[in-house]
């Protein structure tokens, strides 16, 4: 649930409201509110006088890489042998596994090319000591038992042999701290020994003798005993090296669950990876995606409230899947791909119409969600001044304050007050308080802010400060032409600013009125939405057509 851009009170306490009606009416799914920009002090008033959390903020709501189907992966960590991996890759029918410590972050990531790479590799005899290899890795590699000496050593100088001549000619090609793969004859193990290899592998299920178990216990060397022959020992061995060794540790790329899919689609087809490892918010490895994934993307699914022009709608609109509009406004932009639940009535508020659907499902309104539909109703038809304000509104809002426990006019007073108190704000934040974007005949673009206050004095401080600011808007979003409308409750007239090209000829065909200096003094209008924009629109069709 989510209402427009610089949302206002209704466009937030709608939202919340109406995410109370659809999770007590529809269990299949989960509703929360939110909101698309700042909120503003009035709404922070309500919020926080009914005991309320503002909703949490969503400024993008494209999809992102955690609405993908995120492949999960198997925990793989730097230790393990390239047997381990393959065996898990194989059993997962992945391509490419993330490689993490023990907190889940990325160290590392291996591919079944990495792998292909070291078996093709099979001239480098110190394999296995250039990747610091550890024994208890061989041994598991050739479903080997380790006999004597330490497991968790590592075998890190040396090369690897087979020992098939004499032990006279042994003595010439083997080096202290190799590793040898020999057969059952007991003098070839003794000249290993002798010479001070690091390591000792037999296989067949071949024993050791007692003297040879001793003498290698006394020079702590290692000695393996693998079920398998000498050529299966030969070939399987560099299966036992860590990942950590062929394992890409640099330049990875991998992205963030929150990234946007927009934004890494260009990053996926240059690097054509098979898959990229996928970071949660606490900086865990949670699996993987590719190229194929954007086939069954799931998009966001949103229900609008208190508008319906793409323009207000929170960015990136159009790559969402529009369940429902809930609106007071005239019909706008906003296009869906197929038929949607809009309801739009002619009332002052988004929230009277809310209230109206708590009736309608005979449910029972909570004192504190009655309270920010009051509110929101008071501050959108201006405590019922406002021409948009009807009859409905008024016996809304007056069943809701019964509920809520609040006297409306007593509210309505420290509301408007909090509301205008813009003493600390800057002209921008000011301005963007309650800003909306518009579209007239001929595709004219015109932006429209509005201030609302009890107080005059704060409104010719307002005016004065804004003069300054609006002409460094002109041109944002192809916006030609900006108005202001400083809105006086009690009074019940409007200072329209105005600046742009043509701005002032717009506002005069639309008012028949002449400006006084940088202002157009509009008496009785105070209502944007019923007063102003269609008076505008009406004279930029005018216009348009008297032009052609």
């Amino acid at each position: 649930m989510i209402g427009h851009k610089n949302p206002d009170t209704d466009s937030i306490c709608s939202a919340i409201a109406y995410a109370d009606i659809k999770n007590r009416t529809d269990p299949s799914r989960k509703y929360v509110a939110r909101r698309a920009g700042q909120i503003n002090e009035e709404t922070q008033f309500v919020l926080h006088y009914f005991g309320m959390e503002p909703p949490a903020y969503l400024g993008n709501i494209g999809t992102q890489v955690k609405d993908m189907d995120i492949h999960p992966c198997p925990a793989a960590d730097k230790t393990m042998s390239l047997k381990n991996i393959w065996d898990l890759m194989r059993k997962n029918s992945i391509v490419s596994l993330p490689v993490v410590d023990e907190s889940g972050a990325l160290e590392g990531l291996v591919t079944v090319g990495d792998i292909a790479k070291i078996y093709m590799d099979t001239t480098d005899s110190f394999l296995l000591s250039s990747a610091r290899t550890q024994y208890r890795r061989i041994a598991e590699t050739l479903d080997a038992l380790i006999i004597e000496g330490n497991e968790h050593g590592y075998f890190v100088e040396g090369k690897i042999l087979v020992g098939t001549a004499d032990p006279d000619l042994m003595r010439e090609y083997v080096e202290e701290n190799d590793m040898v793969i020999l057969g059952n004859r007991e003098e070839d193990q003794l000249q290993a020994i002798e010479q001070n290899v690091s390591c000792i592998i037999v296989g067949m299920g071949i024993e050791f003798s007692d003297e040879v178990k001793r003498l290698a216990r006394e020079k702590q060397i290692v000695l393996i005993m693998s079920p398998y022959d000498t050529f299966t020992i030969s070939r399987l061995i560099n299966q036992s090296i860590p990942v950590n060794y062929v394992m890409m540790k640099d330049q990875i790329v991998s992205f963030s669950t929150e990234d946007f899919t927009d934004d890494i689609q260009d990053i996926m087809v240059k690097k054509r990876h098979r898959a990229f490892p996928v970071i949660n918010k606490k900086g865990k490895c949670v699996g993987t995606i590719s190229r194929r994934n954007f086939l069954d993307m799931k998009h966001k699914k949103v229900i609008l409230v208190d508008h319906n022009e793409e323009g207000q709608a929170v960015d990136n609109i159009h790559a969402a899947e529009i369940l429902e509009i809930i609106d007071h406004h005239k019909l706008g932009s906003l296009q869906t791909m197929s038929p949607i639940n809009f309801r739009n009535e002619p009332v002052g508020c988004t929230a009277t119409i809310l209230y109206t659907i708590y009736e309608e499902h005979r449910l029972e309104i909570p004192p504190k969600i009655a309270g920010l539909l009051c509110a929101a109703i008071i501050s959108d038809t201006l405590m019922f001044r406002s021409p948009t304000c009807t009859q409905k509104d008024k016996i809304a809002a007056s069943a809701l304050s019964l509920i809520a426990g609040i006297r409306i006019e007593d509210f309505a007073k420290e509301m408007f007050r909090a509301g205008s108190n813009l003493k600390e704000k800057s002209s921008e934040e000011i301005f963007f308080q309650d800003y909306k974007k518009f579209i007239a005949e001929g595709n004219v673009i015109f932006g429209v802010g509005q201030i609302s206050s009890m107080d005059t004095e704060e409104l010719d401080n307002i005016k004065e400060r804004l003069l300054s600011y609006i002409s460094g808007e002109i041109g944002h979003g192809g916006v030609t032409m900006i108005y202001f409308m400083l809105t006086n409750i009690l009074e019940e007239s409007t200072q329209l600013l105005y600046y742009g090209e043509g701005s002032v000829d717009l506002a005069r065909e639309a008012f028949h009125i002449e400006p006084d200096g940088d202002i157009f003094y509009l008496p009785g209008v105070v209502s944007r939405k019923k007063q102003l924009i269609p008076a505008m629109m009406e004279a930029a069709q005018f216009m348009a057509a008297d032009f052609s």
